[in-house]
């Protein structure tokens, strides 16, 4: 500083090469949008914006705000369909943090093209994609099944979505509830929700084929027939029907109806349902109307949300205080999935938060069990992207019930071969375990599955066999502790939840207990049945004292 004192000249000469230096970066700065640019936003529809990123601070702020269709961490970008005000936002930021933001031309012609008419042919569906039922087929389907089942489904309109709250034409948010309505008890709950994005095309047929699943094959299939005599599955399948509509023409619809949201600008307008959940809501971000991920005006704001909120409570008592400390109780009962594409991921709670949830070993060892039969990565859903307002993080958060989300697949307009011949039969086995441990969601999954339960008939006798198995775990993102098993049991007729249920031995096939796999045999005695089906209930114990789910097979006296 002394010497600045002494040599004024110098000073100055310092001060007029830095302003020079500004001077010149400045002008280096390429604008925020080039003309090249600006004449694409005002041409497409949809713009692909490709964002290579450095740190991973950087993605995290960008997905705070904006709705990543492709996100990449192992090769640092992700791909976004922004306004142009968000573009020039997003190339603000990237001049400022050192990253760069482009449009990706390939991407863009891709998705202009997906704005399809029907193919040549095509007499049911979704334009371009015949094995997703339209919105108005997928409610009928639901009115059908109620119709044809009526000792085993019932319909319940639980709200409006927001467009039929301004009478602008809009949808009825309805409610499908399969149980065996002649097998009386308070019966544990399963709530899945699916297409709150609506451009997921996936979700909804992947849940409304479930459930006609289960009403074909009870009375066919053992654990279908249990599954539903003595717990309650709700489904909430179009979640999000104004914007489904939208999606429908092959837009890259993600938020609802709500035309007050920015301006009702084409395309940006709406609230996103998933950021619009009363827990923890407006926690990170989502504040501008025209983003994709906008959290709506208050927590609960849009009338979808709070339909299914509502529906939350009235289904799930509340089993933990409304903090991120309190753990909810290792009994409690029931499981919500919210159903969602893409990306081949189940996630639990928090998103929020990097803080593990209080019953997060819990979640993890479902989460676990559950990639185990669609080999989807398993993970807390942070690790996906920071997010608040969620519909999990509001289920576990508020009510303390397990909540997961399954992310369908590879894309949002998901082909029709990928989706049936490899979604369904991945995730039908998944959903179906799911439903299985609904009845203590926290403890059966770290007890032994009963695998490959059979009777096998020889005149008045039977030999029941299995395997329990203590190892049926994704291992993708950590690995499950396995115990050996200790026990099996078998019950006729009354599972082992009913009170006075006895069981009976199931024998181990080497003759000892000593490893986490291990067959089961056990001898029945027909003559002692009546004539006509019974069901043969079956569960194994491990050596940590841990009850695994139940597994079921008919056996037919005649």
């Amino acid at each position: 500083m002394a010497g600045f004192r002494r040599g004024p000249a110098l000073l100055g000469l310092l001060l007029t090469c830095i302003l020079a230096a500004c001077s010149q970066t400045v002008k280096e700065v390429p604008p925020l949008a080039t003309e090249e640019e600006l004449r694409l936003f005002a041409e497409q529809p949809i713009v692909v914006v490709r964002v290579e990123f450095n740190r991973l601070d950087d993605a995290h702020d960008v997905i705070k705000s904006y709705e990543a269709i492709k996100l990449d961490y192992a090769e640092n970008y992700m791909l976004l369909t922004p306004s142009l005000e968000d573009f020039k936002a997003l190339r603000s930021l990237a001049f400022e943090r050192n990253f760069v933001v482009s449009i990706d031309m390939a991407k863009t012609l891709e998705q202009a093209s997906r704005v399809r008419l029907k193919e040549a042919g095509q007499i049911q569906g979704i334009p371009g994609y015949n094995c997703y039922c339209t919105l108005e087929k997928t409610l009928k389907k639901m009115e059908l099944f109620a119709g044809a089942y009526p000792e085993l489904a019932r319909l319940e309109d639980i709200g409006d979505s927001w467009q039929k709250t301004q009478g602008q034409g809009g949808h009825d948010i309805f409610v499908l509830v399969l149980t065996n309505k002649n097998t009386p008890g308070d019966k544990p709950k399963t709530l899945i929700t699916s297409a709150l994005h609506p451009r997921e095309y996936a979700t909804a047929e992947l849940t409304i084929r479930f459930a006609e699943y289960l009403l074909e094959n009870y009375g066919k299939n053992a654990d279908v027939t249990w599954l539903l005599d003595y717990q309650e599955i709700h489904f909430i399948i179009q979640a999000n029907p104004d914007g489904r509509k939208a999606a429908e023409g092959g837009v890259l619809w993600r938020k609802n109806g709500n035309s007050t949201h920015c301006g009702g600008s084409s395309r940006f307008y709406g609230a996103d349902l998933n950021r619009n959940f009363a827990f923890a809501w407006g926690k990170l971000g989502g504040d501008k109307p025209c983003t994709e991920t906008y959290r709506g005006s208050a927590a609960g704001s849009e009338p979808e949300t709070k339909a299914i909120q509502d529906y939350l409570r009235k289904l799930f008592p509340d089993k933990r205080a409304d903090d991120f400390s309190s753990p909810a109780p290792k009994d409690t009962q029931g499981v919500y999935l919210d159903i969602h594409s893409f990306g081949e991921l189940i996630l639990w709670p928090w998103g929020v938060s990097q803080t593990p949830a209080p019953n997060h070993e819990a979640l993890q060892t479902l989460g676990r069990k559950l990639a185990y039969f669609n080999g989807y990565t398993p993970e807390q859903a942070i690790g996906l992207r920071p997010t608040s307002g969620t519909s999990n993080d509001f289920a576990y958060g508020e009510l303390g019930v397990p909540a997961y989300t399954f992310e369908l697949g590879t894309d949002f307009f998901q082909d029709c071969d990928s989706f049936t011949q490899k979604i369904i039969p991945e995730n039908f086995p998944a959903l179906l375990y799911a439903l299985k441990s609904s009845r203590a969601p926290y403890q059966l999954p770290s007890g032994p599955e009963i695998v490959g339960l059979e009777v096998a008939i020889n005149g008045m006798s039977a030999t029941l066999s299995a395997k329990a198995d203590d190892t049926r775990y994704n291992s993708k993102n950590g690995r499950e502790k396995s115990q050996m098993i200790a026990s099996a049991e078998y019950y006729l007729d009354t599972p082992p939840w009913v009170a006075g249920t006895v069981g009976l031995p199931l024998e181990v096939t080497d003759g000892k207990f000593d490893e986490g796999l291990e067959g089961l045999k056990a001898t029945l005695d027909l003559s002692m049945l009546s004539q006509g089906q019974h069901t043969v209930y079956a569960r194994a114990k491990d050596s940590a004292g841990n009850w695994g789910v139940v597994g079921a097979v008919f056996v037919v006296v005649e």
